[in-house]
């Protein structure tokens, strides 16, 4: 089989899964995934909306906090809508381009949120070994900078795998085994050698 081009990547249409062997379960299956993307949807948000609202919230430590509730927020919405799409609806199909971008966005919050557990425990290490000096060492721009350079980190990160995944060619099956695209189903369905 000949494989697609990038002039045919625009068509090129990949399958989700969602669970293999349990289709007929999937209905089933769907109401646990809802629930934990409704509980996650909300916590989240109450959490970035406490914050926000409360002055004496305004702090380092709830700062990192809200960091961590807007990127796992991100994730949900990720990965859950797509799951619940699949599920629900049958909307199994997904385009090459919407998949590279659900791949970013997938790979990129995940590797974001370490940076932010990261900055956590940095904060903590800072008010425990350094705690007169906490306020002077975590100003607000320091904090706005922690935060830009996890972002940096990130795309820094994820842009060079999300161009190689563009790059490559797909001349066989196109069915993903996960309900969303991931970048190792991606990389076992191409037919160019990406050793």
């Amino acid at each position: 089989m000949l494989p697609l081009n990038n002039s045919n990547a625009q068509l090129l249409t990949f399958f989700l899964t969602g669970i293999p062997g349990l289709r007929a379960a999937q209905v089933w299956i769907s109401i646990p995934f809802c629930l934990l993307y409704v509980i996650a949807l909300s916590g989240n948000s109450m959490i970035l909306f406490v914050v926000l609202r409360e002055r004496n919230l305004h702090e380092p430590m709830y700062y990192f906090l809200s960091m961590l509730s807007a990127t796992d927020l991100s994730l949900s919405l990720c990965t859950l809508s797509t799951t619940l799409g699949v599920f629900w609806f049958e909307a199994r199909g997904i385009t090459l381009n919407g998949c590279i971008a659900q791949m970013f966005f997938l790979h990129g919050f995940t590797f974001m949120e370490s940076g932010v557990l990261l900055a956590m425990a940095f904060d903590r290490f800072v008010a425990i070994c350094d705690p007169l000096r906490y306020t002077t060492i975590l100003t607000n721009a320091r904090i706005a900078q922690i935060g830009m350079s996890i972002l940096i980190r990130n795309i820094a990160v994820m842009l060079p795998v999300v161009l190689f995944v563009k790059k490559l060619s797909f001349c066989r099956a196109v069915v993903l085994s996960h309900s969303y695209c991931y970048h190792v189903d991606l990389i076992q369905l191409s037919c160019t050698d990406n050793r």
